[in-house]
């Protein structure tokens, strides 16, 4: 059995954390689960999106990695984020059998993926 039990947390470098708590707040339409003065932490359907002012400082270069959160709508959510201010960064692609990707980048500098795939259910057992 692996050791690894999957993604839990996407954790974001943002410059301003209360900016960056309202934007995620109104985006996610959810209030954080944690909310302390040096980090701020959504649960975004069992995992979590953190807002870190720290690791700006050890993000160099956003488009290393994407995390792709997923959405029922993709064609919806891209309206979305383009109504609160995203900035474009990959068109809404489909990359077979009817799975749609497409990448903002967040008034933050940030890389946020949206993915609407049918076939993906998160796992509700854990393996720790």
């Amino acid at each position: 059995m692996s050791q690894f039990s999957g993604v839990q947390s996407v954790i974001y470098g943002v410059t301003d954390l209360q900016e960056a708590k309202a934007w995620y707040t109104t985006l996610l339409e959810t209030e954080p689960y944690f909310d302390a003065e040096c980090y701020v932490g959504f649960n975004v359907g069992g995992f979590e999106l953190g807002l870190d002012p720290s690791a700006r400082n050890v993000i160099s270069r956003a488009d290393g990695v994407v995390a792709y959160w997923g959405v029922t709508d993709i064609a919806a959510q891209v309206e979305r984020m383009n109504e609160l201010g995203a900035r474009l960064h990959g068109e809404i692609v489909d990359v077979g059998e009817g799975i749609l990707m497409a990448s903002f980048l967040d008034p933050f500098g940030n890389v946020f993926g949206l993915i609407q795939n049918p076939y993906f259910k998160p796992s509700q057992e854990s393996s720790n």
